[in-house]
């Protein structure tokens, strides 16, 4: 049994993906009629593109389904149907207009702004996966690819931190320093201005370590909280500071946000 047919012609502003999908989702819903018969028109951005595409809609008695987000091309279509009898769907403006009369906000008429929306989603899971991947020293060879690296003595807020500046889509490793353990020959790589030094007082690191092993069931008496041995991690972390002249927070008392907008700022300012 033939199938009945329709003929849309699909017009964008940017790619047509969302356009795309809804008459996907139309079409499923009537396996009866053939809804095959799809052109697009993609990146239509002035009259002079859209008006002959019109003309050949009317001609080809096609339905046109737009999801274009400038109002003068909008009307344009509008005007043209109301004329002529065209066929159209607009799916943009409906809920476009909604959102402008309730909130008096106006639209940014920017073709594609969708795709900027996902760029900077991957963009932010990139940068999560990395922070991940090159957490706590696990490969040095991240250090050349990343934003910035934080250095500093166990339990100074490296990774909350790294995985807080990811969000905000910065690519970050970093490493904890020990006494014992020699330092990755990738550092002597990198620009100073991306290596950031955690840093803060022997009493404040001593209570969280503390608080650590107590929350992990373990003696909270032992090398991890002796307080010699935390002033030696510490001041041999401020001549690592000292030897790669990095930036050097104390982060003592200060929220993950706090410190990461300390960063952002002496960055825009180099």
């Amino acid at each position: 049994m033939q199938k009945d047919k329709i003929k849309i012609y699909l017009v964008s502003d940017s790619v047509g993906e969302t356009a795309q999908k809804i008459i996907s989702a139309v079409s499923a819903q009537y396996p009866s009629i053939d809804m095959s018969d799809i052109q697009r028109f993609p990146f239509i951005t002035d009259e002079e593109l859209l008006q002959p595409i019109l003309r050949d809609a009317l001609h080809d008695k096609a339905v046109v389904v737009t999801t274009l987000v400038n109002k003068k091309l909008v009307n344009l279509v509008k005007d043209f149907a109301n004329r002529t009898g065209l066929q159209y769907v607009d799916y943009m403006s409906p809920l476009s207009e909604i959102v402008e009369g309730t909130f008096g906000v106006q639209p940014l008429q920017e073709p594609g702004a969708i795709h900027k929306l996902n760029e900077q989603y991957f963009s932010r899971v990139s940068a999560i996966e990395f922070a991940v991947r090159y957490d706590d020293g696990k490969d040095s060879k991240g250090f050349l690819e990343a934003d910035y690296v934080l250095l500093g003595v166990s339990r100074t807020s490296k990774t909350p931190l790294s995985m807080y500046m990811a969000n905000r889509n910065h690519k970050v490793a970093n490493l904890p320093l020990i006494p014992e353990v020699s330092l990755p020959a990738e550092l002597d790589q990198i620009n100073p201005k991306k290596i950031i030094g955690l840093t803060t007082s022997m009493d404040s690191l001593m209570d969280i370590r503390k608080s650590r092993l107590h929350s992990l069931g373990l003696k909270e008496d032992s090398a991890y909280t002796n307080a010699d041995r935390i002033q030696e991690e510490l001041d041999y972390a401020n001549s690592v500071f000292e030897k790669y002249n990095a930036l050097v927070i104390n982060v003592d008392k200060k929220s993950i946000e706090e410190t990461t907008t300390i960063i952002e700022d002496l960055a825009q300012n180099q």
